[in-house]
C-alpha cells in the first residue's frame, strides 16, 4: 500500500433513517496509526458512521476501502475479519464468567471435548498482554471497574486481528484517572500501527489524544483539520454552524425571592446525614460533590423516593410529607434523573407521550385525555427545547442523547413545576445542547423558578449557580455565594484537600 493512501476511506457514505438522513455523502479517509477524532453535535451522523464501519449499519450508497481494497461489511463478523474493532460505550460482557472466558469466547480451548482451563487462562494473559494489562484472568468481569472492563474489551479486538479500533464516547463512565490510561493505551497502539477512530463530545479528550478530527453537521462532513491547527472555539463553530455566543444572558440580572423549598435535619442511613438548606424563587442552588457524596440521593429523597429519608421539608413555608413522587409533582417538584433512558423517559412512547405524561391529570376531563390540549402543550414544549427530530411522533428512543436529554426537561416545563432539580443536566450532550441547556436554566431562575443544580462540572456550576453547596461523604462541608464560586475553591471542599500554610 501506498503510504499516502489512507488505511481507511469512505467515499459517498450515506445513510437514511425512517425521516431521517444520519449519513450524507461523506467522503473521509484516516491515515495509518493515527487517532482521528470525529466530532459534531449529537445527531450530527458521527455515531452513525462509525457504526458503519464496524458492520452494525449498513450505508445506502457509497463504499468503504480498507488498504485501498473496496470491502463489504454486512455485520461486525465481516467487520472484524477486516481487522475493524469497535469499543462500545455501554460495554457488552458475560457479566457472571471470568475474564480469561470472556476473552477466549468462541475460541475456548479444549482437549479431547474438555475445556482446557490452564490453556485459556495462557490465551487471556497473553491477549492482556499485548496491551500491557496485569489483571487476575479468573476475576468475573463484574467485579472489575468499567475503566478495566474497557481496557478488556481493547485486549478482545487487538488479540482478534483488529487494526482498527473505533471508540464511541469511550470515557463517558470512566474517571479522569481511568481515561488518562486509556489515552497512554490508545498512544501505545498508535506506535504498533493501530488506527484509531475517536468519536467523542468531550473537546478537551479530542485535542489531547487526536492528530485530525473531522467535523460532522446535519450528517455532513463540515471539514476535516489537524488538531494543532484549530482552537476549541473554532471548532464549536463548525460543529454548531453558527458564531458562538455566551449561553448565559449577562444583560439579565437573577432576583431571589421569598423561600420556596427548605430542609432540616434530612438523612437517610448510608446515604446522606444531617442535610439542611434553603432555596428560593430565583434563585439556581448548586450541588457539587464526589461520585457517591450523596447529591443524587439527596435529590431522590426530595422527590419522594427514598422512603427512610428522615426529616423535615417545607414547601412555600408550609411542612410536606413528601412519601412519593406523585405528591412531589403535586406540590409543584420536578426531578430531572441523572439516568435520562432509565428513569427519565419511557423510550418506546413517543416524544409527545413523553412530555406530556406528568400533565395527565391537568389534560383530561372525566378519564378522557384532551388531545388537541395535549398535542398544542407537546408541540409547545417540543419547540422551546428545539428537540431535533422529524415531529412528536417520534419515539424517545429514535433520538440522540441530547435531543431525549431536552425531552426530560421540556416534561418538566409542561407540567409547570416551581421547583426543578436538575441532575447533571448536560452530560453526555454536545456543546450546542449543552449551551441552549444552560441558557434555559438562567431563563427559568430569570422568570421566578427555583432550581437546584447538581452537576460535576464544576465550570457550568461556576457559570450557572448563585450558590453552591458542596457535599462529602454523605454531609454537608461547606458553601460558597455569588463572586466566591471558584472550581479551585469548591474542588478543595470536595476532596478535603486544605491549604498549606
Amino acid at each position: 500500500m501506498n503510504p499516502e493512501t489512507p488505511i481507511v476511506e469512505f467515499r459517498n457514505i450515506s445513510k437514511r433513517f425512517p425521516g431521517v438522513l444520519a449519513v450524507n455523502n461523506v467522503n473521509l479517509g484516516i491515515r495509518q496509526g493515527s487517532c482521528h477524532g470525529l466530532v459534531g453535535e449529537n445527531g450530527a451522523g458521527k455515531s452513525t458512521l462509525g457504526k458503519i464501519l464496524a458492520g452494525i449499519y449498513q450505508p445506502d450508497s457509497g463504499d468503504i476501502s480498507i488498504s485501498g481494497k473496496k470491502i463489504k461489511l454486512h455485520n461486525p463478523i465481516d467487520a472484524l475479519h477486516a481487522g475493524i474493532g469497535m469499543v462500545y460505550q455501554e460495554l457488552s460482557f458475560c457479566e457472571n464468567m471470568s475474564v480469561a472466558e470472556n476473552l477466549c469466547l468462541g475460541h475456548i480451548p479444549s482437549k479431547a471435548s474438555f475445556v482446557s482451563w490452564k490453556k485459556m487462562r495462557q490465551m487471556a494473559r497473553e491477549r492482556l498482554s499485548a496491551i500491557k494489562l496485569e489483571l487476575d484472568v479468573d476475576r468475573q468481569m463484574k467485579t472489575l471497574p468499567i475503566g478495566i472492563q474497557q481496557m478488556v474489551q481493547i485486549a478482545s479486538a487487538v488479540s482478534r486481528g483488529a487494526r482498527i479500533l473505533i471508540f464511541d464516547e469511550p470515557t463517558s463512565s470512566l474517571s479522569g484517572m481511568e481515561s488518562k490510561k486509556l489515552f497512554d493505551l490508545i498512544r501505545l497502539l498508535g506506535k504498533k500501527g493501530v488506527t484509531s477512530l475517536y468519536v467523542s463530545h468531550r473537546l478537551e479528550e479530542i485535542f489531547e489524544i487526536c492528530d485530525a478530527i473531522s467535523v460532522m453537521r446535519d450528517g455532513s462532513l463540515v471539514d476535516t483539520v489537524p488538531s494543532s491547527g484549530i482552537d476549541t472555539h473554532r471548532l464549536v463553530e463548525m460543529m454548531i454552524g453558527r458564531k458562538l455566543e455566551s449561553f448565559i444572558a449577562k444583560n439579565v440580572k437573577l432576583h431571589k425571592g421569598s423561600e420556596a423549598l427548605r430542609v432540616e435535619n434530612f438523612s437517610s442511613s448510608g446515604k446522606f446525614i444531617d442535610v439542611s438548606f434553603s432555596l428560593h424563587s430565583g434563585e439556581i442552588l448548586g450541588f457539587a460533590g464526589l461520585v457517591g457524596s450523596g447529591r443524587t440521593e439527596v435529590s431522590e429523597a426530595l422527590f419522594g423516593l427514598d422512603k427512610n429519608a428522615r426529616g423535615k421539608i417545607f414547601i412555600q413555608g408550609k411542612e410536606a410529607a413528601i412519601r412519593d413522587p406523585v405528591i412531589a409533582m403535586d406540590l409543584g417538584l420536578g426531578l430531572v434523573p441523572e439516568d435520562r433512558k432509565r428513569h427519565g423517559l419511557v423510550l418506546k412512547m413517543s416524544a409527545r407521550d413523553n412530555i406530556t405524561l406528568p400533565s395527565l391529570k391537568r389534560l383530561s376531563r372525566l378519564g378522557w385525555i384532551k388531545s388537541r390540549e395535549e398535542e398544542k402543550i407537546a408541540r409547545h414544549y417540543f419547540d422551546i427545547m428545539k428537540v431535533k427530530a422529524t415531529g412528536l411522533s417520534n419515539v424517545a428512543e429514535s433520538l440522540s442523547g441530547g435531543n431525549q436529554q431536552k425531552l426530560v426537561i421540556a416534561k418538566w416545563l409542561a407540567s409547570h413545576c416551581d421547583i426543578l432539580i436538575l441532575d447533571e443536566p448536560t452530560r453526555g450532550v454536545d456543546v450546542g445542547a449543552k449551551s441552549e441547556i444552560s441558557s434555559l436554566i438562567y431563563e427559568l431562575a430569570a422568570n421566578g423558578s427555583s432550581v437546584l443544580l447538581i452537576s460535576s462540572d464544576l465550570l457550568e456550576l461556576v457559570n450557572l449557580a448563585t450558590r453552591v453547596i458542596v457535599m462529602r461523604e454523605g454531609e454537608i462541608v461547606g458553601s460558597v455565594e455569588g463572586n466566591d464560586i471558584d472550581q479551585h475553591t469548591i474542588l478543595k471542599m470536595m476532596t478535603g484537600i486544605r491549604d498549606e500554610k
